[in-house]
Formats: structure tokens, C-alpha cells, sequence
């Protein structure tokens, strides 16, 4: 028995206070280089100190909005009001529904469509957003190197023919935005209240593509929603302006033609007849424009009822709110960890020399 006992490495019981006993005696070890460890953590405050210095600030664009969508409103948002006070989510059984249905609005506005296209559009009279955003992203610079002519690459207002290039560095600068510069919640879960932030270097681009995006969702909306109705109203207009324009003409024909009878001999009765001709087409004319009429006012109804409004309930107010890195933070945050890594380098020294 003693032998087969014999075989195994001795380990021995794991005792609480011997590993305390340790951690004290490194502690007092790492604390024996008094001056060593005073250099360290001055040079990590300093350290922390220049960051906060150099650190370049950031501008936060809070935009807070309401989706209003008359075919929301009814039993169907009771029945989900009601449902939320027990915990339960039934907006994807009734109430809003295609684009503003549910989460769509969120991703919608992250699209990289509609941040292609707000990019697009004006900082001032010279640039972009676009050209502004590479400008303080550096990547105007960095992309220099790909430029065929050796001059930074610009974008043209609302450019629809791009180059390959521009169309390249464009889509760079969407998914740095999407991943940290752009985003949008929902700030409960029971109501249509969305709030969207943009965080950029500059103050003015973060407060134009915060408006800006939302403008162009809001457009992209409306237009979507309300498409199919739209184009049945200009169809119904064409339709009663064309029918209009003949049903003039033929009521001045019917006219001339009812002035050249009181001439005529009565026994003729061909004239009598085309007149009444006349006045018959009038009659359908007629009554086929009202009812078109009819129609397009309908028509123009529904889409007013359809068309959703999305109202704007807080917008960015110059100036905005100004991130940059604390000077307690970052001295605190450079004291310990140079701190750290000045006690894992001892005591890594002082193990290997014990072995």
C-alpha cells in the first residue's frame, strides 16, 4: 500500500490563511521598491494626463421623434395597450402595419441606403457631409493613395453617378457609422417614441446628419406608405382633367349647335337630331365626370387618412453635449495600471529568480 502511495506527487491541503499569508508577503515585496514603484505610478499619471490632453472630443446629436399612423389607432392598439400591462408584446397582431410596423422604423433608419444618401447632402456651400466626414475621420487622407489623379476624393451633392472609388469610401464610412458613431432605440417598448443619436467629432456634421437622417426616413416613409394610393390619385386626376377638357369642348358644341336650329326650317328634322346627338354625349360626359370626381376625391381621403406623420418631439440644439476623457479618469485609470503591470513584472522577476 505504502508503495502505491508512493507513486503519486505529494499535494498538499489548500489552507485559506497560507494563501492570504502569500498575497501579504507579495504585497510587501512589491512595496520594498518604494522608489521604483513612486517613479511608475508618477510616470502612469502623467501618462494619463497626456491622454486626457490629446484625446480629441466627441459631439453627441439626441433627436427624439413620434411615429403618428392613423391606421395604428382603434381596438387593435386597446387590445395592445392592454396587453402590455400584463407584459405581453401584440403590435405584430393588429395595429401598425408594412413599414411602421413594429421594429421595422429601427432597422429602416439604420439602412444603408438612407445613410448613403444623407451623406449626400449639404454641410455648406463647398462640401458634403460626406467630404466633411472623411475630413475629421481622416479618411480623406487615407484613401489618397487609391486616387487616380492624386487629389482627395469628393463627393458631388446628392452624386447619383459615383465612381467605383467614391462608391468604395462611401460604404467604409457607413459601417464606421453604423458601428459607432449612429443609433436608435425605442425609449419604451408601449409607445412610438424613437430616439436617434449620432456621436461625431464635429459639433455641426453631428447635428445635420441627426436632422438630416430623419429627413430622409421621413420621406422614404410617407413615400412608401403611401405609394400604391398615391398613383391611384394621379391616375383619377389624368383621368378627370382629360374627361373635363372634352366634356368643355362638347358643351360649346352643344351650344353652337342649339343656336344654328332657331334658323331652321322645323320640317327638317335631321338638325334636331344631331343636336339632341350633341346633347346626349354631353349628358354622359357628364355624369362620367362626376364619378370620377367622386372617386378622386375618395381617393384623396384614404391617402390622407394613410399618410403617417412623424413628428419631431426633441431635436438637437447647438451646442451639443461634449464627450471627452476626464483628467481624473484618465490619471486614475494611468496610476493603476501602470500600477499593475509594475507589480506583475516584479514579481515574475522574483519567481524566476527563485528558480
Amino acid at each position: 500500500m505504502d508503495q502505491e502511495n508512493s507513486q503519486y506527487p505529494y499535494e498538499p491541503e489548500f489552507s485559506l490563511k497560507k494563501l492570504v499569508s502569500d498575497r501579504l508577503g507579495d504585497i510587501k515585496y512589491i512595496f520594498s521598491f518604494r522608489k521604483a514603484l513612486a517613479l511608475v505610478l508618477i510616470t502612469g499619471a502623467l501618462l494619463g494626463a497626456s491622454t486626457a490632453w490629446l484625446w480629441t472630443p466627441t459631439y453627441t446629436a439626441r433627436l427624439t421623434f413620434v411615429v403618428d399612423d392613423s391606421k395604428s389607432s382603434g381596438g387593435g392598439s386597446d387590445l395592445s395597450a392592454l396587453a402590455g400591462l400584463a407584459g405581453f408584446n401584440l403590435n405584430g397582431l393588429g395595429g401598425a402595419s408594412g413599414v411602421l410596423a413594429g421594429d421595422n422604423v429601427e432597422e429602416l433608419i439604420k439602412s444603408h441606403k438612407l445613410i448613403k444618401a444623407t451623406l449626400l447632402t449639404a454641410y455648406d456651400s463647398t462640401q458634403t457631409l460626406a467630404d466633411r466626414y472623411a475630413a475629421v475621420n481622416k479618411l480623406d487622407k487615407k484613401w489618397l493613395k487609391y486616387s487616380p489623379d492624386g487629389k482627395i476624393i469628393r463627393f458631388p451633392l446628392n452624386g447619383i453617378h459615383n465612381t467605383r472609388l467614391q462608391d468604395s469610401l462611401l460604404h467604409e464610412m457607413t459601417e464606421l457609422i453604423l458601428i459607432d458613431d449612429f443609433g436608435i432605440t425605442k425609449t419604451d417598448k408601449k409607445l412610438g417614441f424613437f430616439e436617434v443619436d449620432a456621436t461625431m467629432k464635429d459639433e455641426k456634421l453631428a447635428q445635420l446628419f441627426c436632422l438630416r437622417m430623419l429627413d430622409q426616413s421621413k420621406d422614404f416613409f410617407i413615400s412608401t406608405k403611401t405609394k400604391r394610393l398615391r398613383d391611384n390619385v394621379n391616375r383619377l386626376q389624368k383621368r378627370a382633367d382629360s374627361i373635363g377638357a372634352i366634356l368643355t369642348s362638347k358643351t360649346y358644341t352643344a351650344a353652337a349647335a342649339n343656336q344654328g336650329t332657331l334658323d331652321i326650317n322645323p320640317a327638317y328634322t335631321a338638325p334636331t337630331a344631331n343636336v339632341e346627338i350633341k346633347e346626349r354625349d354631353k349628358i354622359v360626359l357628364s355624369t362620367n365626370y362626376s364619378e370620377t370626381v367622386k372617386n378622386l376625391e375618395a381617393s384623396k381621403t384614404m391617402l390622407s387618412q394613410e399618410t403617417p406623420t412623424v413628428q419631431i418631439v426633441d431635436e438637437p440644439e447647438l451646442p451639443l453635449k461634449k464627450n471627452r476623457l476626464k483628467y481624473s479618469i484618465a490619471i486614475l485609470s494611468g496610476i493603476l495600471l501602470s500600477g499593475l503591470m509594475f507589480s506583475f513584472y516584479i514579481l515574475l522577476t522574483r519567481k524566476k529568480t527563485k528558480t
